[in-house]
């Protein structure tokens, strides 16, 4: 089974997505799996996990809807208020439908850096690791330390980084590689997180090649190892940089060097163990 471990799908008209430009021609229309369904028949992709990109509950009851009546979505990660009292029922009540798989704080949007460090959120992560969820971690290079410190405390939590961290590709200095190289390097160490092979087109400049993508891919692999790492397409954000098939077409290159049997847990197997895929 080949799985796309990242993917959104949104109505702009609900007025949820904070985060979206008003007037960019590719971000602010609909997308829906009907405009999804072509580009994973293509690719021979049978399942996508579809995640959040609203910080609303009703983000979460919106995707549960279309997954209900999508085939091809293997599992939804939604979204919950962390500082809310009632987090642990919320997620309970949500658990109950068999897709729903965790949950992603959007924490690159968030000012305080030190956010999931508060006292007022932990109950949201006790939950988590409570009910067997999974936690997406979306932030950016900055944020690893405390990511490290997040999973440390929560060791049995489930936990992937979405793409690869978001390390600044289009600038790629010397030094901001080798903070984001050493962050992601002891995380792989000393915790058991997987990492989504996935948004590392829109990182990089407009004019993106293979080779720019390289040196983070090949860390990628060295540290957590494909049973640690599971490719996404991050549609239709990747938009911005490149379509589906070129994105695809890229990863492709990029694990040349990966066995058959790395590429079946890269392009599949590591996403339905981590989010308990059938794969029948």
């Amino acid at each position: 089974m080949k799985i796309d471990a990242h993917q959104h799908f949104w109505q702009p008209a609900r007025g949820d997505y904070d985060w979206m430009p008003k007037d960019d021609a590719t971000l602010s229309r609909p997308y829906v799996p009907t405009d999804l369904a072509p580009q994973l028949a293509t690719a021979g992709i049978s399942r996508s996990i579809l995640v959040q990109a609203a910080a609303t509950v009703n983000e979460t009851e919106y995707m549960l809807g279309l997954a209900d009546a999508t085939e091809t979505v293997g599992a939804v990660v939604g979204w919950v208020d962390f500082e809310a009292s009632d987090v642990a029922e919320t997620l309970a009540r949500l658990g109950k439908h068999p897709k729903f798989s965790g949950v992603r704080p959007m924490i690159q949007d968030i000012p305080d850096d030190d956010w999931m460090l508060r006292d007022d959120v932990q109950n949201g992560f006790r939950a988590v690791c409570d009910l067997g969820l999974t936690f997406d971690a979306l932030g950016f290079p900055r944020h690893l330390a405390n990511f490290l410190t997040i999973l440390t405390r929560y060791g049995d939590m489930r936990c992937v980084l979405d793409h690869c961290m978001k390390p600044d590709i289009a600038g790629h200095s010397p030094d901001s590689f080798q903070h984001w190289a050493d962050g992601m390097s002891a995380i792989a160490r000393e915790t058991g997180a997987y990492c989504k092979f996935s948004g590392l087109v829109t990182e990089a400049s407009d004019n993106w090649t293979v080779d720019d993508l390289r040196p983070y891919a090949f860390h990628i692999f060295e540290t957590f190892g494909p049973d640690r790492v599971m490719w996404g397409s991050d549609w239709p954000v990747v938009r911005l940089r490149a379509e589906y098939d070129r994105w695809l077409e890229a990863a492709e290159i990029l694990t040349d060097a990966l066995t058959a049997d790395e590429k079946v847990c890269v392009f599949g197997g590591t996403a339905a163990e981590f989010y308990q895929i059938d794969a029948s």
